[in-house]
């Protein structure tokens, strides 16, 4: 029986504890990371906003984009659309190659 130690209290542990024993705290799993291209994510969101926070996983935040650049899109009837619509455009690309260097590096976890 191989052992190891808690993160929190020291105390040696069974290696497949997923609880200490002696102070009750959960110990701290192995995450695989799933490598994310930088630039398929922004390739992806200039094609259409929020496509590449889709490719990182980052579903919502990619759906809402989405249907918000969709409205601004709309909003190019009013004028104020031409001003909104490249600024999420930029944003979006921006935002899909970042995430995906952050999940690559272990900053963000999706």
């Amino acid at each position: 029986m191989e052992n190891k130690y808690c993160s929190n209290c020291g105390a040696e542990i069974d290696s497949k504890a997923e609880i200490c024993p002696k102070c009750g705290v959960r110990q701290k799993g192995t995450y695989i990371i799933q490598e994310k291209n930088p630039g398929v994510a922004a390739v992806l969101s200039a094609l259409w906003v929020g496509l590449g926070q889709i490719y990182n996983g980052e579903i919502g935040k990619g759906i809402l984009l989405m249907v918000v650049y969709t409205i601004s899109a709309v909003l190019m009837v009013l004028i104020i659309g031409f001003i909104t619509t490249p600024i999420l455009w930029v944003y979006g690309v921006y935002d899909a190659y970042n995430s995906a260097k952050m999940i690559n590096s272990g900053e963000k976890i999706v």
